[in-house]
């Protein structure tokens, strides 16, 4: 089809705009690696800006040789997987009754739901609480804290709804039981869903610090978000220097603190394409009927 003159020009800056979202989004991970591969010295002038110079490893052999990054990253591992596991777990025995017409209390337990995305209890309550069952310094408690999330329980819910009431009902006919009915029908037809809201848990999981930084005491426990933190914000480059005997001109503070970024955001990277194929049906599908 031709397109108009209007049409053209709408098309352009589109383009522009869309272009100029993607490279403001996109820089800060070039900026990042970029920094974490160059030289101290084109570092300490803030002479990177788009890809490495005096292109060199050493920021990252530094950083796996800082005490406790491996095992920050262990424990994220540990937080991740086993939270994503334990919320999906949750999410899914609590929506799928939810989702059924039957259930009596449904609009109050549902309202109840959603009444915790607008007002939550605050911290110093769930510190007190978490306190009281004894969950401070532990990492069951930074699993159990993640456990569900009112959004992504309204998503499951709401695909649930979407799958047509014949199906449980001919499941019914064929003697099956509710656990037999949510296993072996709604599953494996949610699993478009089952990946977007896993991938939502496992990323907020992966970046949590504010939790974790106020539970945990103990350095073996703290996951990698926690760490970097330490590193950026309480860490000055000298004192630094002096506790793990840096010499600036072989490597810079900044270089370390920049790889420890990629290495934090590499495992989402891996992650992500496997799951993309279900993101956009997953988010659509559960959002739109209600």
């Amino acid at each position: 089809m031709n397109r108009t003159k209007g049409e053209k020009i709408f098309g352009f800056f589109n383009i522009f705009i869309m272009a100029a979202v993607a490279f403001v989004s996109l820089y800060p991970f070039i900026y990042i690696l970029a920094v974490s591969l160059s030289s101290p010295m084109y570092i300490n002038m803030g002479d990177v800006w788009f890809y490495p110079k005096g292109f060199t490893a050493e920021s990252y052999i530094r950083a796996f040789g800082r005490d406790g990054l491996l095992m920050s990253y262990a424990n994220s591992f540990i937080y991740m997987i086993f939270g994503t596991v334990l919320a999906l777990a949750v999410t899914i025995l609590g929506a799928y009754p939810l989702s059924k017409k039957r259930l009596m209390g449904k609009k109050v337990l549902n309202l109840l739901i959603v009444f915790t995305m607008w007002f939550g209890a605050g911290m110093v309550p769930m510190y007190l609480n978490m306190k009281s069952l004894h969950l401070l310094n532990s990492r069951l408690g930074i699993i159990l804290m993640g456990a569900c999330s009112a959004y992504n329980f309204i998503l499951m819910r709401t695909y649930f709804m979407s799958i047509p009431d014949a199906l449980e009902e001919a499941s019914k006919i064929d003697g099956a039981s509710d656990f037999q009915i949510l296993w072996r029908v709604y599953l494996p037809l949610s699993l478009p869903s089952i990946a977007t809201i896993g991938l939502f848990y496992a990323v907020s999981s992966w970046n949590s610090y504010f939790w974790p930084m106020i539970l945990l005491t103990d350095e073996n426990k703290i996951p990698l978000q926690v760490l970097l933190k330490k590193f950026v914000v309480d860490m000055t480059s000298r004192l630094d220097q002096v506790e793990f005997g840096i010499d600036a001109g072989q490597v810079s503070e900044e270089g370390i603190i920049y790889s420890t970024m990629v290495l934090a955001i590499v495992p989402m990277f891996i992650i992500y394409p496997f799951v993309q194929r279900y993101f956009v049906k997953g988010v659509m599908v559960g959002s739109v009927k209600g």
